[in-house]
């Protein structure tokens, strides 16, 4: 085990990284960021900020001598770079677990091949592969195989053309394109593997999307106890066959004829678990602290129902945001990221309202967001 003032790693200096270094200090642990922004928000509040390539092979070299251990807060990350990092000191998660889901066609066989259920899918390599695409498949949404987030990098498509054109519109790299299925609503759950093979996983989150881009999160989801724990071990399960140690979220989507589909693998912390810093007994960071130290998985239980609400640059168009709108709620807990530059789309911070219920704490979060941003209709999310 890693105890506390050992120096630990992190690749990444974004908000991800910027909570992992709050629950690191609170346990007494110091951290060194390796990120080229100097505006960081990791690296801002870490006692180390290596402004430097993630593939530079010398501030790679400074990360490994000066810590412990090295962790990751995006899936970005080159995995050579972990690869490397892991010849010279404990490196959690593994360069081949995050490479995986890098890529979704490498994610979807890695899911198909340990029968994990995903929504129908084709790889679309080359153009000529818009060609056969099997009209059951469609309508779909095509997806760039690399580098996509929060919606980007995707396209819907209704036709064979439309699938051509999108492609294209891509940039002619390699996609997947995933049938549009009936969603009764998506959940997500944050799953740790520790050192020693252990596994434990949050309550299962509901997620609302806006955009592309994550926007609510309810604790505990709205669905049956049943597929909630159906959830939770199946996230178990691909820590398990990933070979994974740390924390990793897995997305799902549930259909209306009550199928629990995977949808994508994020191999680190998730928006959709920032509930966890102020509903759980364990926050997902400071769990991303304990696999990364060897110490024994923290207890993952709810202490109170939650939402989470995710703040954009959005809200801050229009000026300085209203935070007495956050703050006259005794429930609600503002989180912000320290972010310089307030831009559409962009995650600044979030906020977190506690209730006697999932429904009681929503309706709390609408009343927030109803002050913070009148122009921005929580319930039509």
């Amino acid at each position: 085990m890693i105890f506390p003032d050992a120096m630990l790693g992190m690749l990444g200096g974004g908000q991800l990284g910027r909570m992992f270094t709050l629950a690191a200090h609170s346990m007494g642990y110091r951290v060194a960021v390796l990120d080229p922004d100097r505006l960081s928000p990791a690296g801002a509040i870490a006692d180390v900020h290596l402004r430097a390539a993630y593939q530079d092979r010398d501030a790679l070299q400074q990360l490994a001598d000066s810590c412990v251990a090295v962790t990751t807060e995006f899936e970005n990350v080159p995995a050579d770079s972990l690869r490397w990092l892991a010849a010279h000191c404990t490196v959690r998660p593994t360069g081949d677990s995050v490479a995986v889901a890098q890529d979704r066609i490498r994610e979807k066989r890695f899911l198909t091949q340990n029968g994990f259920d995903v929504v129908p899918y084709t790889v679309i390599e080359r153009i000529e592969d818009s060609h056969n695409v099997e009209p059951a498949l469609l309508p779909g949404i095509l997806k760039r195989a690399r580098f996509g987030y929060d919606g980007k990098g995707q396209a819907r498509v209704s036709t064979p053309d439309e699938v051509r054109s999108a492609f294209m519109a891509l940039g002619s790299e390699a996609c997947v394109l995933e049938k549009r299925v009936a969603l009764t609503c998506e959940v997500s759950v944050i799953a740790a593997r520790g050192a020693d093979g252990a596994t434990k996983s949050f309550p299962v989150s509901e997620n609302q999307h806006r955009r592309g881009i994550l926007d609510v999160s309810i604790v505990p989801a709205r669905v049956s106890q049943a597929l909630a724990e159906h959830a939770a071990r199946c996230a178990q399960a691909v820590a398990v066959k990933l070979g994974y140690c740390g924390v990793l979220a897995v997305e799902f989507f549930v259909t209306t004829d009550g199928a629990l589909l995977v949808n994508e693998i994020a191999p680190r912390p998730h928006n959709s678990g920032h509930y966890t810093i102020d509903a759980c007994a364990t926050s997902q960071f400071e769990q991303q602290v304990r696999t990364l130290c060897g110490l024994p998985l923290g207890d993952t239980r709810l202490l109170s129902p939650v939402v989470m609400v995710n703040l954009l640059g959005d809200v801050w168009q229009r000026g300085h945001p209203a935070w007495d709108a956050v703050f006259s709620c005794p429930e609600a807990k503002l989180h912000l990221y320290g972010k310089h530059e307030a831009r559409t789309g962009r995650k600044m911070g979030h906020y977190t309202v506690l209730g006697v219920d999932a429904d009681d704490a929503l309706a709390k979060a609408v009343a927030v967001r109803a002050k913070l941003c009148p122009d921005f209709d929580l319930r039509a999310a």
